[in-house]
């Protein structure tokens, strides 16, 4: 269990499996509002992720979230779809992306 999105972010590539990034060519944004917040971005080409605080160019998907929200779902402790639903997640971009995010980054 991540203690703020800096250590999850610090922690994501152990927890990234190469062959579920294979095929993949993806620009995740994440942009955590509020206090503790900030920006945090996750680039996957040739089977590989880089990544990295800051904004990435040109992403394929920006997903914004109070802080507070952001390292609920990252822990396991709020429903992606459910934060989507409810106004807390707000996604620009490829849905379908947002969709394995759950599966390609093992949140909870």
């Amino acid at each position: 269990m991540a203690n703020s999105i800096q250590e999850f972010f610090d922690a994501l590539p152990s927890k990234l499996e190469p062959a579920r990034l294979a095929g993949m060519n993806a620009k995740f944004q994440f942009v955590a509002t509020g206090d503790n917040g900030g920006d945090w971005h996750v680039s996957i080409a040739d089977g590989k992720a880089v990544i990295g605080a800051g904004k990435v160019e040109s992403p394929t998907i920006v997903l914004t979230a109070a802080a507070a929200d952001w390292l609920a779902l990252m822990n396991g402790q709020m429903n992606g779809q459910t934060a989507f639903i409810t106004g807390k997640l707000k996604i620009q971009g490829d849905m379908t992306l947002a969709m394995k995010l759950e599966s390609l980054f093992q949140l909870g």
